[in-house]
């Protein structure tokens, strides 16, 4: 045991060797070495771990399976569970009704409710008898279960671009993917529930997978995700945050409170007021954001680098946008499996073999029309990508003529 001691106190003002250990610990759970071997490693050397060093563990798996990624996000979860040093504060913003992470927690509240209360209880009663009530309960439970996804739109879009500003890359790439999972998970149980067939066991193991990742995703929020961010982001940060959440909306509550952070009143700079001179005509910043927020259409623009600039702000927008995605590369914006369509895409307008590209899908209540047009300079150079989304339904829904003077 002294040698154990021994070995950590050694370790603990070696940052390197500590994060080398670490990541050797890593590569073993991914390389499928014994876990109980491997934490026995993990307490003999390291024993506690800051929310430092998990954040600097930007670990990517690849392109792994869903049985797979869940199976190391289980054993990481075991080895780190109950070694995480707590921060000590005297101020405490996850304590304050409507900042963001109180929100946050507040939330996972009602979904440990719904999926290890509700849920667990209906799914057991389905166990025991199949029949189209119990079939119906938990296709309920399902459906509130979908409002998760608001829940983890805000963490994607607003708290994981402001984490990467800070060179924090590990739960922005891998929480996604897990996120992603367990939406995809929710889809397939409510596939099976609405065109259940009697294979009650197939069912069970969906809905059974769905309860464990939410729990589990609670759990590496609550530990290692919200203390991550706090101990990074500023006050102008969360206050930035908070304001954009109602754009993505709530899961199962709403905060009943406006945060407003215990120092005076933070003072936004105004945007001045001068004017814009172009070739075919001179406008006020004011008139043309007001120009391009009335188009009845969504644009975004990235430039050469793949940075996100600009994004139009209509008030009927398709897909949500936040200000946090301003500074922030393309491919962060996107879910990682979709990743590589992105980059195929812009590879393809850098090297000029192309300079549109358009997609159409059905999208909620819409039919929306995706183009992409590569924006070049008077020589032909590559300058950005404009993305221009628009609602086509109304357009496809006309017909004969409606004549200006008729």
């Amino acid at each position: 045991m002294s040698e154990i001691i021994n070995n950590r106190e050694q370790l603990t003002n070696n940052s390197n060797k500590r994060q080398a250990i670490l990541k050797q610990i890593c590569k073993d759970l991914h390389d499928g070495k014994n876990v109980t071997e491997v934490k026995a490693h993990f307490d003999a050397f390291i024993g506690k771990i800051t929310i430092e060093e998990i954040s600097q563990l930007q670990h990517d798996f690849g392109d792994l399976s869903v049985e797979e990624m869940h199976r190391l996000h289980s054993k990481h979860t075991e080895i780190f569970k109950g070694a995480i040093e707590e921060i000590e504060k005297t101020n405490k913003p996850e304590e304050q009704p409507g900042h963001p992470i109180h929100t946050f927690i507040l939330e996972n509240k009602e979904l440990d409710k719904l999926v290890n209360g509700q849920m667990q209880k209906h799914v057991h009663e389905f166990q025991m008898e199949d029949n189209s009530d119990n079939v119906f309960t938990l296709l309920e439970d399902i459906n509130l279960l979908f409002d998760i996804d608001k829940h983890y739109s805000r963490k994607e879009n607003l708290i994981f671009p402001y984490l990467e500003t800070y060179g924090i890359f590990g739960p922005t790439t891998n929480m996604w993917r897990i996120n992603d999972f367990i939406r995809d998970a929710i889809k397939d149980a409510r596939l099976k529930l609405t065109s259940y067939n009697g294979d009650k066991q197939a069912v069970m193991d969906v809905l059974n997978f769905v309860i464990q990742e939410v729990t589990t995703m609670i759990y590496r929020e609550e530990n290692i995700l919200f203390p991550m961010a706090l101990n990074n982001l500023t006050e102008d940060e969360w206050v930035k945050i908070a304001r954009e959440s109602d754009e993505i909306g709530y899961c199962l509550i709403a905060p009943t409170e406006v945060w407003k952070p215990d120092r005076h009143a933070l003072e936004e700079k105004a945007m001045s007021e001068g004017f814009i001179k172009m070739k075919t005509g001179i406008l006020s910043l004011k008139q043309l954001e007001l120009l391009l927020n009335h188009l009845p259409v969504d644009i975004t623009f990235i430039d050469q680098d793949d940075v996100v600039r600009y994004f139009s702000h209509g008030k009927d927008r398709i897909f949500a946008r936040t200000k946090a995605i301003i500074g922030r590369t393309v491919q962060n914006c996107h879910p990682p499996r979709s990743v590589h369509v992105v980059e195929n895409l812009l590879a393809e307008f850098k090297a000029g073999r192309k300079d549109t590209e358009d997609f159409w899908i059905k999208f909620r209540d819409k039919y929306v029309y995706i183009r992409y047009f590569a924006v070049r300079d008077e020589s032909g150079n590559y300058i950005g990508t404009l993305e221009f989304t628009q609602n086509i339904d109304p357009i496809k829904a006309i017909e004969g003529e409606k004549r200006i003077l008729s």
